[in-house]
C-alpha cells in the first residue's frame, strides 16, 4: 500500500485499528461503490436501453395498410354521399367548408335554425345507413 491509500484509511476509518479488519472494510466499500453504480444506472435508464440496431426505421410515407383503408373508406364515402338528396350534399358542402349552421339557414332561406338542424340530423343518419350503418369498413 502506498502512503496516500494508508492516510486516507487512517483518516476515513480511524476505528480500524488491525491488518485483518482491512478485507472486511474494502469488501464493505466494494458493495457501496457496486450499488451506487446500479442506482446510478437505473437513474439514467441504461438498463432500458434498447440498441440502436433494433429501432424501427422512420417510414417516409404512410402505413400502407392504413392507406388502403383509408381509400376504401373514402370511395365507400363517395358513393354514399352520392346517392343522398341534393340538400343533403349542399349541407355536408358548407359544413366542409366551414360555414355555421345559420350560415346555411340562411343560404336554404328557412325561417327557424332547428329547421336546418333537423335537416343535418336526418342528413348525417342517411348517410350512415348508406354506409351500411358503421363508419369504419366491416371486417
Amino acid at each position: 500500500m502506498t502512503q496516500e491509500t494508508l492516510l486516507l484509511l487512517h483518516e476515513k476509518y480511524p476505528h480500524v485499528a488491525e491488518a485483518g479488519e482491512l478485507l472486511p472494510l474494502a469488501f464493505q466499500v466494494v458493495r457501496f461503490k457496486m450499488a451506487g453504480a446500479a442506482r446510478k444506472s437505473v437513474r439514467r435508464g441504461e438498463g432500458r436501453a434498447v440498441p440502436v440496431d433494433e429501432l424501427p426505421l422512420p417510414s417516409s410515407g404512410e402505413d400502407p395498410e392504413r392507406a388502403a383503408a383509408r381509400s376504401e373508406l373514402r370511395v365507400r364515402l363517395l358513393a354514399a354521399i352520392g346517392g343522398l338528396g341534393e340538400r343533403c350534399r349542399e349541407i355536408f358542402r358548407m359544413k366542409l367548408e366551414g360555414r355555421g349552421f345559420e350560415e346555411i339557414r340562411a343560404h336554404f332561406g328557412v325561417a327557424s335554425i332547428n329547421t336546418v338542424y333537423t335537416w343535418d340530423a336526418r342528413c348525417r343518419k342517411s348517410l350512415l345507413e348508406k354506409m351500411g350503418g358503421r363508419w369504419e369498413a366491416l371486417p
